[in-house]
């Protein structure tokens, strides 16, 4: 039988705490975000109140971001008490991201973010796609590492409850 090594034990809680990202949350209960779509529209969080909003954090290299955009798109188009954001999370010019849409068509808005200062009313992506579901009074209902599924947000809306 092996001793039993504390020190080791206490690096790898503290390494497997680290990396659990719903134990690192940072984001507010209830979330701001204002910001220029690519159409040169202003979409503000707050104006959503009243429905679910989906917050998808994405990029143009990410296939499983790719894949689910119109998921997403299908989801918002068939629900009118959902709304949506697309956040292109990368260091690209504007105008690859507006050809990127123009080739990727969805129902909601896209908006470019500052990798180097993302939205403060999130916290930065660890991965690609996050997916922050937002309720109608404007908490964090839940979050979502990697792609998401209509089934996804199915379940997160009629749970209603917020991640803790």
């Amino acid at each position: 039988m092996k001793p039993f090594r504390p020190f080791r034990f206490t690096l790898l809680l503290l390494a497997a705490l680290l990396a659990c990202p719903a134990m690192a949350s940072e984001a507010p209960a209830r979330p701001q975000l204002k910001v220029e779509t690519l159409d040169g529209a202003t979409f503000e969080l707050a104006a959503q109140r009243g429905k679910w909003v989906i917050v998808n954090f994405w990029a143009t290299w990410c296939s499983p971001c790719i894949k689910e955009m119109p998921d997403i798109s299908a989801y918002v188009a068939a629900h009118a008490n959902v709304s949506a954001i697309g956040l292109a999370y990368e260091d690209t010019d504007k105008a690859e991201i507006i050809a990127f849409a123009k080739a990727h068509p969805v129902s909601y808005p896209l908006a470019q973010v500052d990798m180097f200062e993302p939205p403060a009313g999130f916290e930065a992506p660890r991965g690609l796609p996050t997916t922050w579901l937002i309720a109608p009074d404007g908490r964090v209902a839940s979050r979502f590492m990697g792609p998401i599924t209509a089934r996804d947000l199915d379940r997160a809306i009629a749970a209603g409850v917020p991640e803790k």
